[in-house]
C-alpha cells in the first residue's frame, strides 16, 4: 500500500512541477517524451494547393537556434525517407535525407502517419 502512494505522490509532483513551468519548458519535456516514444511522422510539402514533396519515418522536427545565443532561427530541419511516390511506404531506391524549411515560407502539414 506504501508502495502505491509513494507511486501517486511522485506522479501529483511532476504534474504540478510540469504545470508551472513555462509553455516553452512543457514544450521541451513533451518533445523529450515524444523522442523516447518515437513517432512515425509524415511532413508534406505544398507548393500552392499541390502537394509536391512528402517525407515520411520522421522522429522530429527541430527549431534552428543560433549559433552564438538561445535565439530561434526562422526555420525547421529533420531527418525522414522521401516519399517520392507519395503512398506512406518506403520504397526501394526512397532513401532517409535531411530537409530543412523555412517557417515563413513554405506550406506544410507534420503530422503521425496514418497507416
Amino acid at each position: 500500500m506504501s508502495n502505491r502512494l509513494l507511486k501517486l505522490g511522485g506522479l501529483v509532483l511532476s504534474v504540478i512541477s510540469i504545470s508551472g513551468c513555462t509553455q516553452e519548458m512543457q514544450n521541451k519535456v513533451s518533445r523529450a517524451v515524444q523522442n523516447y516514444t518515437g513517432t512515425d511522422g509524415v511532413l508534406d510539402v505544398y507548393a500552392g494547393d499541390k502537394l509536391v514533396k512528402r517525407f515520411i519515418g520522421i522522429d522530429k522536427i527541430t527549431t534552428a537556434v543560433s549559433t552564438s545565443g538561445s535565439a530561434a532561427r526562422p526555420y525547421r530541419y529533420g531527418y525522414g525517407v522521401w516519399d517520392k511516390n507519395q503512398n506512406y511506404q518506403k520504397d526501394a531506391g526512397e532513401k532517409k535525407v535531411y530537409f530543412e524549411f523555412s517557417d515563413y515560407s513554405t506550406s506544410y502539414i507534420f503530422y503521425e502517419n496514418p497507416d
